[in-house]
């Protein structure tokens, strides 16, 4: 390791073989780190835990993914004296989701220490709980408005603390805490270290280091462009009428497990979520207005897959900690160059490889272009998949289930029905090629037709106003020019206005909803019947006789009560009696089939 100082403290480390081992940290948590599966410890980790164990303050600069949680965990927990039970290390978050999470990241690494209790405080929470947690806690994880509440009530005590920890100082700030900061931080009596991590430095967290820390030494990771270089970034230009479409499409292109689309409003993260469960994916929603514990449960299903795509606002921008995800989806560009940073920084995390994917058109390719010399990267530009190239996938994918199945030897059951084909004179070829068709229009969904498919798409006049800049498109910093963004406010939806010639997005989108309403609608629900929505389909493997026998088991309702069951690839569409409509929704919320937890309601297309 060569190690180089330079004038403004800034620690650069050029990494050989440095190993966790190395870095003077305890058996026990060495042990963890193990048992995790990390082999060498990031930049950040590297650079940042040798400096916290010397009792250095520190201020922590490093891209989203980089291993800044272990990097301030791990040395934490090494400072923590197991025998004294009462907090000694605070740690500010800045999101309920993001407290959580580091919270359960100190109690994986700490699970070899004895007597080690980290407890999460934030609000939408219980406080009687909260209170009980924090008695025996040596390490608390916490927002600044419910700690704030704590230190008022008296129950949260600071004589022990010895360590501060602001994780996202940049972030708790922007969302205006920093008057619970400084109460925090000027309540702590005596000597202590303080920490300050974040992705971005500015000059509210200077002057806030400047007040609070000890002559800091800034330890940062070198890098040659602001996003994750494992991340691919493109974009597509579409129009706002046509998103939802082009969005499903790279969603039945692109092998994906998990995606997050993110929306610049609740409005539109409602609409595109309600739009995508209509054609068949399991998505659910994160904003503002969702309550804690419901949050809790979105996120929670996120995880384990039976959420696959989650539509959230830039709420969920900063307090999302998966490794898994796939690709992040800007739906809408975000308005502030550094929320683009963080949105793709949900994924391509843990040097697994991601794909961030950016809806643009008109004036959003000028901000596009501010993005690129912000970030200091290149973002290349797709064409949109064709309904012909989705049809393709799916042929391509259904192919090797087909083949998957037949040599696994799945097919023998049925081998007396292609008998009966053969005797009536039908072809092998004949016979498959039916059977394709058939398993194809079951696991498909009829695509909608987009201007863009129209040859040219009016792209090349497009592609003529990247070559001009708009008056009012010079800022590099990344906030763009005020009297642009305060014309855009005054605006409103006007800056959705269609082009001379075509139809209007509310139009447009009615006519959507109105086709796949009537898609969905059964013409044959009788009397005194109504539908439900349950978000297990053929893709799991359960059948409707599976649902049924789950229905009759969990809702205790009379035999023969249920109506047809139409089964998609990722829901199905129950019909009930409407007097066990309210009852059977109330009771399969929480139920799981096959190990998977799914959405139920009253279907809202009837």
């Amino acid at each position: 390791m060569r190690l180089s100082q330079s004038r403004d403290l800034t620690t650069h480390y050029i990494m050989t073989d440095i190993t966790f081992e190395s870095l003077g940290l305890s058996k026990p948590l060495l042990d963890a780190v193990n048992a995790l599966g990390f082999e060498q410890p990031s930049q950040i980790q590297a650079q940042a835990i040798p400096r916290i164990l010397a009792g250095d303050d520190i201020v922590g600069l490093s891209e989203t993914g980089s291993g800044k949680t272990a990097a301030f965990t791990l040395p934490a927990l090494e400072m923590v004296d197991p025998e004294v039970f009462s907090p000694q290390v605070l740690i500010l978050s800045p999101t309920r989701e993001l407290c959580v999470q580091v919270c359960e990241e100190v109690q994986r690494l700490g699970k070899f220490l004895p007597n080690m209790r980290a407890v999460p405080v934030y609000g939408g929470a219980p406080i009687d709980r909260q209170i009980k947690g924090l008695k025996g806690s040596q390490m608390v994880v916490g927002t600044p408005g419910r700690l704030m509440d704590h230190l008022r009530r008296g129950t949260l005590k600071t004589g022990e603390l010895k360590l501060v920890i602001l994780d996202e100082a940049d972030r708790m700030l922007d969302m205006g805490f920093r008057e619970d900061m400084e109460e925090i931080l000027g309540q702590i009596k005596g000597k202590r270290q303080t920490l300050f991590f974040s992705a971005t430095m500015n000059r509210k967290v200077e002057n806030l280091i400047k007040r609070f820390g000890n002559s800091p030494a800034t330890v940062e990771v070198e890098r040659k462009t602001r996003t994750v270089a494992a991340i691919d970034q493109m974009y597509y230009e579409v129009r706002n009428r046509s998103k939802v479409e082009v969005l499903s499409r790279l969603l039945d292109t692109m092998t994906l497990r998990l995606a997050v689309v993110f929306c610049n409003t609740k409005r539109n993260v409602d609409e595109t979520t309600e739009a995508l469960l209509a054609r068949g994916y399991a998505a659910d929603r994160l904003h503002g207005d969702v309550t804690q514990q419901m949050r809790e449960r979105v996120l929670k299903r996120f995880r384990d897959g039976t959420v696959e795509v989650l539509v959230a606002t830039d709420v969920a921008a900063r307090g999302l900690d998966i490794d898994d995800v796939d690709a992040v989806f800007n739906f809408d560009l975000p308005q502030d160059f550094e929320d683009y940073i963080h949105r793709v920084g949900r994924t391509g995390r843990a040097g697994r490889e991601g794909k961030a994917i950016s809806f643009v058109y008109g004036k959003d390719v000028y901000r596009l272009q501010g993005i690129e010399r912000f970030t200091r990267q290149k973002i290349r530009r797709e064409r949109i998949p064709t309904k012909e190239d989705v049809e393709g996938k799916r042929a391509d994918i259904l192919f090797e289930s087909v083949k998957e199945k037949i040599e696994a030897g799945g097919a023998a059951d049925y081998k007396h029905y292609i008998d009966r084909l053969l005797e009536h004179g039908h072809t092998a070829t004949d016979i498959a090629s039916a059977l394709f068709s058939q398993l194809r229009d079951t696991l498909g969904r009829e695509g909608e037709v987009i201007q863009e498919d129209r040859p040219g798409g009016d792209r090349a006049k497009t592609h003529e106003r990247r070559e001009r800049p708009e008056r009012g498109e010079r800022d590099d910093r990344g906030r763009g020019d005020r009297r642009e963004r305060g014309r855009d406010r005054d605006r409103g939806e006007r800056r959705d206005r269609p082009e001379r010639g075509e139809r209007s997005r509310g139009e447009r989108s009615e006519r959507s909803f109105d086709k796949e309403r009537e898609r969905r609608r059964d013409p044959e629900l009788k009397a005194g019947m109504t539908q439900i929505f349950v978000g297990l389909g053929s893709a799991l493997g359960v059948n409707p006789g599976e649902i049924a026998g789950m229905i009759y088991s969990e809702c205790q309702i009379g035999n023969g009560t249920l109506g047809k069951i139409r089964l998609f690839p990722k829901h199905c569409l129950v019909q009930v009696q409407e007097k066990d409509c309210d009852s059977i929704c109330k009771t399969l919320k929480g139920c799981q089939l096959r190990g998977k937890s799914f959405p139920v309601y009253k279907d809202r297309d009837l």
